[in-house]
């Protein structure tokens, strides 16, 4: 194993570690202020600090949409306003086991990313993705229920919870997707103007909401109530871990790096035993299926690639 492979390797690891670890942390957060006011203002400043960056680094003519504002916007819109909305509301929604449910679904989606490349590119997915998907969707499933069917129809929120951070996860997948149409552009660009399209969305959406009295703005106790889990969703979860990520997955191949998504769930959970989340056997079990059905897919990708390069 060679340095810079070592070097991928650490760095998708402080990725993934950072990821798994913001739904635990969010958990008091979302007690305390809404998860739109705590995405204007963790983006917010992403945004900025992404922004200084590539001016540094890139000049003023890298904030240039160079004709693709549209797509910018749309996907930055996506990430930076619909994953955060959607996967953080899911979570604050499912009560004590949202950070859980939260993190499971982050782990699919690879597999979420095989239905989005089929609509988005017309690329069919294999019979043995759709094979995967179906037991990892099993293995969810054990986690939202909890070996408890009654959550289905007594009108508990769970389920309406999975389908929010389902969406959010799929938003996320098409941000990602996305930045395969600017394979010309630098990481650091496609990141600073899809951050900064995305906030002005979130900032117009909380205008809207907090005009129409379906927000309302949150007051100094609130902020500096979450300022620790806004620190660390800026830096580790935010700027950190999206450069690790990416810097990371380049180095080690989208295949490989793909696997470590798998310790997102991992992380959660051992963070939420530890603060005295009492983990169900069901649980343990759903997110077992999960991961397995990941590796499944992952190692038959590979295989399936060895044998086009091969030939």
């Amino acid at each position: 194993m060679t340095k810079k492979y070592l070097l991928g390797i650490i760095l998708c690891l402080i990725a993934v570690f950072s990821w798994g670890g913001m739904f635990p942390v969010m958990v008091p957060a979302l007690k305390i202020m809404d998860p739109f006011y705590i995405t204007l203002f963790r983006y917010g400043i992403v945004a900025i600090i992404f922004a200084i960056i590539l001016l540094f680094v890139e000049g003023k003519s890298a904030f240039k949409s160079d004709g693709h504002f549209l797509k910018l916007w749309l996907f930055g819109t996506s990430a930076f306003a619909g994953f955060s909305f959607l996967v953080f509301l899911g979570q604050k929604t499912a009560g004590p086991s949202g950070s859980i449910i939260a993190s499971v679904m982050m782990a699919t989606q690879p597999l979420l990313g095989v239905l989005v490349g089929w609509v988005y590119r017309g690329v069919k997915p294999t019979i043995v993705s759709l094979i995967s998907m179906i037991i990892a969707a099993v293995g969810v499933f054990m986690v939202v229920t909890k070996g408890d069917l009654s959550v289905l129809y007594k009108g508990d929120n769970t389920i309406f919870a999975l389908v929010l951070i389902l969406l959010g996860a799929v938003c996320w997948v098409i941000y990602t997707t996305g930045g395969g149409d600017f394979k010309q552009w630098s990481i650091l660009r496609y990141s600073t103007l899809t951050s900064i399209y995305g906030v002005l969305s979130v900032i117009v959406i909380l205008f809207v909401a907090t005009l129409m009295g379906w927000l309302s703005v949150p007051s100094f106790e609130q902020i500096s109530g979450v300022s620790g889990a806004l620190i660390y969703m800026i830096s580790f979860a935010g700027v950190i871990a999206v450069f690790a990520w990416n810097l990371g997955n380049r180095i080690v191949g989208p295949i490989n790096g793909i696997l470590f998504m798998n310790l997102v769930p991992i992380t959660s959970f051992v963070i939420s035993i530890v603060n005295g989340y009492k983990i169900s056997a069901f649980e343990l079990a759903g997110v077992s299926i999960t991961i397995l059905a990941l590796i499944g897919n992952n190692i038959y990708n590979r295989f399936a690639q060895s044998k086009v390069l091969k030939s």
